[in-house]
């Protein structure tokens, strides 16, 4: 399984490329004794299904990565990089745990990798239409081996605004877009964005911000990219964005999704996630249960890793969870 996960991280797949690493899994699920099959989604990309019977379970993760490639390596306790919890450890630990299955003859499960998670949820909405009769989706991502009882929903969003160039000796002639732009996403992360019971609090993240063109030349534009991580409908995220930005500045939705709640079973640890996946994408799959080995807090960094120790436990996790799903 450490082995495998090695594999897979040296095989590069940011968003877009995912082809080569797709290949990889497919021969693999081909090796063990799967039938593979693909699913085109784009030219070049394709999502990845293997199925041992006809199942009435799938283990669900995506292939995609976001940048930039990382060096793999490891020591006693970790392994290293870009992948390494989100999520190729995961794909690992759900392979070893389908050749437990398959040597204790449990059948009637498959598995679904799928391409685009990190941006835009095309794979997975693609594989949503696929006619499965299935009752479950186990969807792994990194929660420390915890099934999520709920996530946040996400509202992406770029905000632009329109100023008027001027010589800097003379800003009084110009109309600063980054000074107004700069306006509008302070009193957006001064704004209050819900709370939940469950979910906590809502959040406004500036991810990207641009503008201007000198330091001596007032900005004639300036757009910033964000992220709302919402725990409300995400029409009334929109609603109250809206509200705040008003006519200073135009905004373009980009994408998003509600807040999601999942199947839990007993005798497994929970937990809530402030992070986004492809969930909401996936209800004709079956009822979506959300768990996997590694820390979120690991994910997106320049020191990925996952623990070796709660790689093994994941596999045994996912094992005691098709069972109990197939009981």
């Amino acid at each position: 399984m450490f082995e495998l996960t090695k594999q897979l991280m040296n095989i590069p797949s940011v968003t877009g490329s995912e082809k080569a690493v797709g290949d990889f899994l497919a021969a693999q699920l081909t090796t063990r004794g799967y039938h593979v099959e693909t699913q085109q989604v784009e030219q070049d990309r394709f999502n990845i299904i293997a199925l041992n019977g006809t199942p009435r379970f799938v283990f669900c993760t995506h292939m995609d990565t976001v940048p930039p490639v990382l060096p793999v390596r490891e020591d006693e306790t970790f392994l290293y990089g870009r992948g390494a919890c989100d999520t190729k450890g995961i794909m690992a630990a759900m392979l070893e745990a389908g050749d437990r299955l398959k040597s204790a003859h449990v059948g009637n499960f498959g598995y679904l990798f799928v391409v685009g998670e990190e941006t835009n949820g095309n794979g997975a909405k693609a594989a949503n239409a696929l006619k499965w009769d299935t009752e479950f989706v186990v969807v792994g991502e990194p929660t420390g081996n915890k099934l999520a009882r709920a996530q946040k929903g996400t509202l992406m969003v770029d905000i632009s605004l329109q100023g008027r160039a001027a010589h800097s000796g003379y800003p009084e002639t110009g109309v600063s877009a980054i000074a107004g732009l700069w306006k509008i996403l302070t009193d957006c992360m001064n704004a209050e964005w819900g709370n939940d019971p469950m979910l906590g609090s809502g959040s406004f993240n500036v991810g990207v911000f641009k503008g201007g063109e000198a330091c001596n030349v007032v900005p004639a534009s300036a757009s910033a990219s964000i992220m709302i991580r919402t725990i409300e409908p995400r029409e009334a995220a929109e609603t109250r964005l809206r509200n705040i930005v008003r006519d200073r500045g135009e905004i373009q939705l980009i994408g998003g999704a509600n807040p999601h709640i999942m199947h839990t079973v007993d005798g497994f640890e929970t937990t809530v996630v402030s992070f986004g996946s492809d969930v909401p994408y996936l209800g004709n799959l079956g009822k979506p249960l959300l768990i996997g080995p590694g820390s979120i807090l690991d994910a997106h960094t320049a020191n990925e890793k996952i623990g070796k120790q709660e790689l093994v436990e994941g596999a045994a996790l996912y094992e005691r969870l098709a069972k109990r799903l197939l009981s």
